[in-house]
Parts: C-alpha cells; structure tokens; sequence
C-alpha cells in the first residue's frame, strides 16, 4: 500500500466520519483541522435512520448516542391555530430497523473525535491546520498546501484529498472558482436551546407555524429524573425580503431575545406558550438560512469533496449531517472496490453528485415543510380540520417522495446491503 496517506481537509462530522471509515477499511489518513481546539459548539441536529445505520456499522453504540442525544419517536406540524397537518412516528416506531436521534451537534462531534483519536491516535487530527489548496501531482497523488494557525505555511503530499472543510470550502473555490456567492433566500434563523417537560411523545419534533414564520422544537437530551426537564432544541424562523442580500456582519452571531422575539408575541396555546420558551434560553444564535447552488461535479483528479463543502443544504429536511455521514460510507465502499485512486473517487461522484444536488433543490422548496406552503396557500392556515384541506393520501405521498429523495424511504434503506460489507478491507494490489 502506498506511504502517502488520505489527507482529510476539515474536522467536522463528515471529516471524522471519514476518517473512521478509511480506518475502519484500513486506509491511513490525517485529518487537518483549522480551529486550534475542538469544543463541543453548537445545538441541536437530527441524525436520520440511514445515517445511524452507518455510525452502527462503525462500532458507534446506541450506548455512545444516548449520552449526546434521544431517539425521536414522532415528526409533526402544527398550525397556527394549534391543529395538526401532519404526524407520523419516526425511527423504529416507524418500522426502521435503525433509530432516528436528536443530538447535540457540538457533543456528537466530540464523540466522533474521541472515537477516531481512540482508534487511530492523537496524531490523527492535525489542529489548528487550515488547508488552503491542493495540486494534483503527474504520479496520481495530491499535494495540500497547509496554513497553520500561527501563519507558517507548508506542503503535505497524499495518496487523495478529501475536501470536508465546510460551506466555505477553499477545497471547492479551488475546484469550481467560478461558483455563485452563498446563496440566501430570505429566511432568517435564530437558534437556542431551553430546559423545559417534552410534549407530546417526549421525543417529538414539533414544527408550528407557517412556512413565512414558523419555530422547530425537539429535545436532544433524555429528561432529568428528579425534575422531568429535558435540552429543548428550537429554531425560531421569518422570511424576510432579500432582495438587498444578507446585510449583517458575518453569519452567525449571538443576539439578544428582545431582537427578534416580537415576531412571535402572540404565540400563546394552552399547551406551549412561545414567548416564555423562548425567553428561558440561555443563548441564542443568529443566522441566515444558506446554501450554495449545485456544482457539476465533486471530483478533481484526486480530490473530492464530502458534507457540506459538496452539498450545504438548508436544514429543512433534517439531513445535512446525516448526508455527510453517508457520503463518508460511499466513499468508502468506492474504495474497497475501486482502491485509493481517483477511480474510487470518480465512482464516488458519480453515485452521489447527482442525486443529492436536486436534494439541495427540494430543501430550497422547503423540503418536507412543504405541507405548510401548501396549507397556506390553500386555506390560509387556518383550519378545522386538515383533511378538508390536504388529503391524508396526498400528505402521505408527499412525505414518501421526500424521504425517497434523501435516501431514508424504510422499505429501500432496511432491504438494503450494508454499504460496506462487514470486514472489508482495501487491497494493496488495488491502491497505488
């Protein structure tokens, strides 16, 4: 097998997915990190079944994600009037042989790291390492052009180079520098986190609202014996006009309660009342909902590019982590077939590329909160009862083309092989 590793550009779930794969198949690699310590950072994030079946298949427990998170056992919309527009359960009470979890971002990358620096040593995570480019070598291999956090820059020579350094990539400016900007389309999110009972099954996520104006909620803890009260995740959002584009500084900023929670004064029901949620945060975050438009293409001779550097997505779907967890596999079972070249890399591109670029699309329609347009345009939002509205048989369907879309339809996912067959392992005589 050839000397020079798979070098890994960003830290971040896909990147850690990564490299426990290529461990897992035997392939030794390095992944460079640009912050210069890792901390458990961020809220709260839904790992759908096909990706749980992926972290299982790489010795990830259910032990290991019940302590960064819960199984979600119901998906559901609610108007504004408080009556449901669609329920179903999720996970194994859906009839998934794999679980649905709400986690922590932040400690579900912390589990990722720990398990990779267990498994293939502390030398495996390169912090405060920020690749800044690459170069495709005549031999096949890539070099990375590194900057480290205190400005030294130096050159690292790899086998392939997998770009999962996130929506602002310098991995995919290289490849695709005629790209678009970030693309935003008017919604803005503010994000926190609140200790409060769980509703309705304990594990539900809850979307209330509109598809102009809405808030998600879901707890990503199980809750604590002696006081009932449980990690709430929630996501506050309003379409605002953005013909002028994104005008505050950066995209993500902490703010103040007072700063938005007037577009959610009268939010009050018997059973949750919005504003005193809210206000019991103990943070909350600021962002725009952002993407970037679809490339043709993820690969560049030996290079290719993995999570959201491919594929950032609006979070409508719940699936931008979970896609990155797959892509991960993918490119794994491409190399066990293909060996470490850009073969395996092309075959890889070619499987995925396609497909989950008109992913990105149908989360700019708004992804499974589609029923909500559809209400709204409909009806209003208001409703007595929401069969008179929407048939249950078109909300169903509507629901199955999109969990079909993003590669967790259950018939397909538990009648499916394991994507990397149990013990296999990349073969010297197929890597150069």
């Amino acid at each position: 097998m050839t000397d020079n590793p798979v070098l890994i550009a960003g830290g971040g779930i896909g990147g850690l997915a990564t490299a426990l794969t290529l461990h897992q198949i035997g392939v030794p690699c390095i992944v460079y990190e640009a912050v210069r310590e890792l901390r458990p950072l961020g809220v709260g994030i839904n790992l759908q079944p096909n990706a749980v079946r992926e972290l299982y298949d790489l010795g990830i427990s259910e032990e290991d994600l019940d302590r960064v998170g819960v199984p979600a056992r119901e998906w559901a919309l609610v108007g504004l009037n408080g009556n449901d527009i669609y329920s179903e359960p999720r996970g194994g009470l859906a009839g998934y042989n794999w679980p649905q979890y709400a986690v922590h971002r932040g400690q579900l990358l912390m589990l990722l790291h720990d398990k990779v620096v267990e498994r293939i040593g502390p030398q495996a995570v390169r912090l405060g390492s920020r690749v800044t480019g690459y170069r495709n070598n005549p031999d096949g291999s890539v070099s990375a052009l590194i900057e480290s956090a205190d400005g030294a820059a130096s050159e690292v020579k790899g086998a392939l180079l997998i770009g999962a350094d996130g929506i602002h990539s310098a991995v995919r400016a290289q490849m695709h520098p005629a790209q678009p900007p970030i693309h935003w389309g008017g919604a803005v999110m503010w994000r926190g986190t609140t200790w409060a009972k769980p509703i309705r099954t304990g594990a539900s996520f809850v979307g209330l609202g509109t598809h102009r104006q809405r808030i998600v909620f879901y707890p990503i803890s199980h809750p604590d014996p002696r006081t009932g009260l449980a990690m709430i995740n929630w996501i506050a959002e309003v379409t605002m006009d953005n013909a002028e584009g994104w005008k505050q500084r950066g995209w993500f900023r902490q703010v103040g309660i007072d700063d938005f929670i007037h577009h959610f004064d009268n939010w009050v029901w018997d059973w949750l009342d919005v504003p005193a949620f809210l206000r019991q945060a103990d943070a909350v975050f600021e962002n725009p909902m952002i993407d970037r438009d679809p490339v043709p293409t993820w690969r560049d001779g030996a290079v290719a590019l993995l999570g959201d550097a491919a594929h950032a997505m609006y979070p409508t779907g719940s699936n931008g982590a979970s896609q990155a967890i797959v892509d991960a596999r993918v490119l794994g079972a491409a190399l066990v077939e293909h060996g470490v070249t850009p073969a395996a890399l092309a075959a890889y591109d070619e499987r995925l590329c396609g497909p989950i670029s008109q992913l990105i699309l149908r989360n700019r329609g708004a992804g499974p909160f589609g029923l909500l347009n559809m209400v709204d345009e409909r009806c209003g939002g208001t409703f007595d009862n929401i069969d008179d509205v929407i048939p249950p048989a078109e909300r169903a369907a509507f629901m199955a083309g999109y969990k079909a879309a993003a590669g967790f339809a259950v018939e397909k996912l538990n009648t499916a092989p394991p994507t990397i067959a149990q013990g296999a392992r990349v073969r010297a005589a197929r890597t150069v």
